[in-house]
């Protein structure tokens, strides 16, 4: 199986995302939660669906969705790695050091988290307003709450108005039920090993359902 690379990326041109914080632009109600444990590596999450440890609920043999409205368009030209991104300290970064690698893209938050998988990890605060925090915050949240190794990247807007390029890339690669709208944190994107996005998931997809082979 391919690895991932688990971070919160951002494509660019870049934009400025030192502006002042804005009203969340999605009226969505914030996915139900249930308490949970991170006292080890079989810990639970807050939604079923965004659970990355093997349980009853979902087969430990990956398995490709199959009912989801998922509607990919052609492909682009352009692949993922025409987009800079910024990381979490706001530096220039490169995301042709993913080539070869099969992509696994969310926008996530820090206080909705998705640890466990190699993943490309957009923070965003249009969701419940559940990422408040500044970079450093999200850091130093996904630093000691969940052991986060994994690259992350400057937070991002992924809907209307300010949407981030590599978002609009994204979107514009595979639209979903609702057309481009993202919908909730947790909306995934499967990019192959040569920078295309090939097939779009929703929110309470699980990470073992999606097949990566």
């Amino acid at each position: 199986m391919s690895s991932m690379a688990s971070s919160t990326t951002f494509f660019a041109p870049i934009h400025d995302f030192t502006r002042a914080r804005r009203t969340p632009t999605t009226t969505l109600p914030p996915l139900p939660f249930i308490k949970s444990s991170f006292a080890s590596s079989k810990s639970t999450f807050y939604h079923p669906a965004l659970s990355l440890q093997p349980s009853s609920n979902f087969p430990r043999l990956f398995t490709k969705p199959k009912t989801f409205s998922v509607h990919a368009r052609a492909a682009t030209e352009k692949t993922i790695y025409d987009f800079p991104v910024k990381d979490i300290g706001r530096k220039d970064v490169s995301l042709s050091k993913f080539k070869g690698k099969i992509l696994l893209i969310v926008n996530v938050a820090s206080r909705c988290f998705f640890p466990g998988l190699e993943i490309l990890a957009f923070p965003c605060y249009q969701f419940g307003m559940q990422e408040p925090g500044s970079n450093e915050d999200i850091k130093q949240f996904a630093c000691t709450q969940y052991k986060s190794e994994f690259p992350n990247f400057d937070k991002v807007d992924v809907n209307e108005p300010f949407t981030t390029p590599v978002y609009q890339f994204l979107k514009s690669s595979a639209g979903g039920f609702l057309g481009d709208l993202i919908k909730w944190n947790f909306e995934k994107f499967l990019v192959d090993k040569n920078g295309k996005v090939i097939e779009r998931y929703p929110p309470t997809m699980s990470p073992f359902q999606i097949e990566v082979c």
